[in-house]
């Protein structure tokens, strides 16, 4: 039985999509060569000024006012000029709105940097942009690419996940950005896979469990089993144990590591589910992985929803391609093809059942053991 859902919808979005895949591509057809190349090679002003205002928390302090900048600076802890030039470049991009000379205001794009609103990217607007993240790409990617060794590694002198369990600040800032992902990717994840066949849901790598909870909310039978490093899952539970959020009651956490302690299925109920965990391993930390859960699932008939972008096998859209290279840049991981997928599934001793597509970015791949 299909675990599709949703099929007109889905594919409506993929046509939307496509389309905005085409948009994107005007620019270079009618802008100037020179110009257009310039334009690319600036781009980091653009990051670097969003990452400003959202570490000043300019679009919060705003909330639904309209401020003058010299207003603003003094909300924010800035110089008048500097923020105003800074909000100016950004209204000029699209992020914010400029309502009268040196006067802003929040839009469609920065309410998505106040830290109140419910599809807020600001810690992945702050992660990515953050000196761990910042500098191998510009201090290593040269020396990355010419040698095949992660830039992060180079910069660092070790893995990012590493680097994350000895670095607590950044470790808490990265679990806000990965809970932030159903923001950034939309909740087709939640409402095109039909998750009512399933009793629980035993998400791997789940950070606070923002993702479970919200498939816990749309499928009351059901109770999620978040699965993390130790110190995630202790923040975690901090976290919750002052929150009142429907189905938080049906979170359960487990201190676990994919490669060491993944807990064993209790039937064909279970659902195991992977959210952006796989891109982050090389070919061959990824069927080790996913060997030990087909040693998890036994006999027991329980299946694995792994959500992941699927990179075209030709022509890859911005998103994916970027996303791929961030891949390198920041541990041995990869964006992959279908077919990429097949092989490594495949190598696990795994069966890919169905392919769900979704209306957001990525698909769910279900797997069976054989």
């Amino acid at each position: 039985m299909t675990l599709q859902m949703n099929i007109g919808s889905v594919r409506r979005f993929a046509k939307v999509m496509k389309f905005g895949s085409w948009l994107q591509s005007i620019p270079n057809k009618v802008t100037p060569a020179p110009f257009r190349l310039v334009q690319i090679g600036s781009a980091y002003w653009q990051s670097r000024a969003l990452f400003v205002a959202a570490r000043l928390d300019v679009a919060t302090v705003l909330g639904k006012e309209s401020m003058d900048a010299s207003a603003l600076a003094g909300r924010v802890g800035a110089n008048a000029d500097a923020l105003g030039r800074l909000m100016r470049l950004l209204a000029a991009i699209g992020v914010f709105e400029e309502s009268a000379p040196m006067v802003f205001r929040n839009n469609k794009l920065s309410n998505c940097l106040r830290s109140d609103d419910p599809q807020s990217v600001r810690a992945m607007i702050l992660m990515h942009n953050s000196e761990a993240i910042s500098r191998p790409w510009f201090e290593q990617l040269e020396a990355g690419i010419r040698s095949g060794t992660p830039p992060f590694r180079l910069s660092h002198g070790e893995d990012l996940f590493d680097y994350l369990d000895h670095h607590a600040d950044f470790d808490q800032l990265f679990s806000e950005a990965m809970d932030s992902v159903e923001a950034l990717a939309g909740n087709g994840f939640a409402t095109d896979l039909d998750w009512s066949q399933f009793e629980r849901v035993i998400d791997i790598g789940g950070s606070r469990g923002a993702k479970a909870l919200a498939i816990l909310k749309r499928h009351p039978k059901l109770t999620a089993l978040i699965v993390d490093r130790p110190q995630v899952v202790a923040e975690a539970q901090r976290y919750w144990a002052n929150q009142h959020t429907e189905g938080v009651e049906r979170l359960h956490f487990q201190a676990g590591d994919l490669f060491e302690a993944i807990p064993v299925s209790t039937g064909p109920r279970d659902i195991y589910l992977l959210s952006a965990v796989l891109h982050g391993f090389d070919d061959s930390n990824c069927i080790r992985a996913l060997k030990l859960l087909r040693e998890a699932i036994g006999n027991s008939g329980a299946r694995v929803a792994v959500l992941e972008m699927v990179v075209p096998e030709t022509g890859a859209d911005i998103a994916s391609a970027s996303f791929d290279l961030q891949m390198f840049v920041g541990c041995r991981g990869r964006e992959r093809t279908l077919s990429e997928w097949k092989s490594v599934i495949q190598a696990s001793e795994l069966v890919l059942d169905e392919v769900v597509h979704l209306q957001s970015l990525g698909c769910i791949l279900v797997l069976r053991s054989e």
